[in-house]
């Protein structure tokens, strides 16, 4: 791990949590380049009514949007939890060099827990992957939020 990564996570953790704020599940993105942040995003698909509208998604447009390229090579995208397929499909797509995540996705991740896209060397494009890097943290996040969801539901009493 490279001490920066600690920073950068903490501002995906910074979008997981604006995520809480807008009703949505906190995942937060960050795509960093040459050491400058270039787009930052959070999960918005209540918001926005659209199955895509994850962070990683958001994050990745965003920057290619900026950087005026859809390759991304150069980059290193933080998300708070492992990308499901849809995400690590699309970091291969756009040549994202290096992959920092926070907590493990055992029911959906396509980073080495269910599947691994982005290692695949069947695959065009492989990255750098980086897990657990403030991942009790990330995690907490998601745990409250479902928590909290539950309750709202009905589904446990305090």
């Amino acid at each position: 791990m490279i001490p920066i990564d600690d920073k950068f996570m903490a501002l995906a953790l910074e979008e997981a949590r604006r995520a809480v704020e807008d009703g949505e599940i906190p995942i937060g993105a960050v795509v960093v380049y040459n050491g400058e942040i270039i787009s930052r995003a959070h999960n918005l698909r209540e918001g926005l009514q659209d199955p895509a509208a994850h962070a990683e998604i958001l994050a990745v447009r965003e920057a290619a949007r900026k950087l005026g390229r859809w390759r991304l090579t150069g980059t290193t995208l933080y998300a708070t939890l492992e990308p499901c397929a849809m995400c690590a499909g699309a970091l291969v797509l756009a040549r994202i060099d290096r992959l920092v995540f926070g907590a493990d996705d055992p029911k959906a991740g396509a980073c080495g827990s269910v599947f691994d896209l982005v290692r695949d060397p069947r695959l065009n494009h492989r990255m750098e992957v980086l897990g657990g890097v403030m991942g009790r943290e990330c995690g907490s996040v998601l745990k409250e939020f479902f928590e909290n969801r539950r309750e709202e539901n009905g589904a446990i009493e305090k």
